[in-house]
């Protein structure tokens, strides 16, 4: 219920202070299950991705969201239990498939499923290489692939920041729904796989204006964080 009073409530504040804008709405189905496959910008991205659409949109958020201790993890838990975010743990194995599982009943109960491929939001505003998780779930429900990519929420909420930035039009594009037909019953083989997941990624490139890293976001994060700590040991030593 908190998802249509904040769609009522919320909604028209953001259209007011921001005045967002976009594309290809009518790409989206109005019934029927779907997958909505995004680029992720910034936290605000939960917000201006489902603003324009009737439906609701139903994501896998990380598990972070609801494990947070304190006041700050309590309105966490609230906020995205209340939108209808569902916890996915990202660290692989059998976490994987329990994730799998709540995707392809999300979708066979005919919802929109909202899902960022890359795993993690941009270190650096780049779209970064895709986990193949959602083309599993492509192919083992069949349901199409619609690519969605926001535009400027980075430059209105950038990562680690709480406050958002105005005078920043936030937009977002739905692209036409993707075909992988040709590869149904074929969800074991890992080339096909990946082949899916780099048309998703290549779909978000040209809708997003990005430049794409053929590198998981993940691996990048842990790589400016390695750097930025020798930077400042070095710093130190002088």
């Amino acid at each position: 219920m908190l998802y249509w009073v904040l769609k009522v409530t919320l909604g028209p504040l953001l259209h007011l202070v921001f005045r967002p804008w976009a594309e290809g709405v009518e790409n989206v189905p109005r019934e029927g299950p779907a997958i909505l496959a995004g680029n992720h910008l910034s936290f605000s991205d939960h917000f201006f991705g489902p603003l324009h659409l009737p439906r609701k949109v139903i994501s896998l958020g990380k598990a972070e969201y609801f494990t947070g201790r304190g006041l700050k993890g309590l309105i966490s838990r609230m906020f995205f239990r209340g939108v209808g975010t569902v916890p996915l743990d990202r660290s692989g194995g059998k976490a994987s498939e329990a994730a799998l599982r709540t995707g392809l009943r999300i979708l066979r109960e005919g919802h929109l499923l909202g899902i960022y491929p890359e795993g993690t939001r941009s270190p650096d505003g780049r779209l970064y290489k895709g986990k193949t998780g959602v083309a599993r779930l492509a192919l083992m429900s069949r349901a199409p692939v619609i690519p969605w990519a926001v535009i400027n929420t980075r430059e209105i909420m950038p990562p680690g920041k709480i406050f958002p930035r105005f005078g920043i039009r936030p937009g977002i594009r739905f692209g036409k729904p993707l075909d992988f037909s040709r590869y149904y019953g074929m969800e074991d083989d890992r080339l096909v796989l990946r082949a899916v997941t780099d048309e998703i990624m290549y779909a978000l490139m040209e809708l997003s204006g990005q430049e794409y890293v053929d590198k998981y976001a993940a691996t990048a994060k842990a790589e400016m964080a390695r750097a930025a700590k020798e930077a400042a040991r070095q710093a130190a030593g002088k």
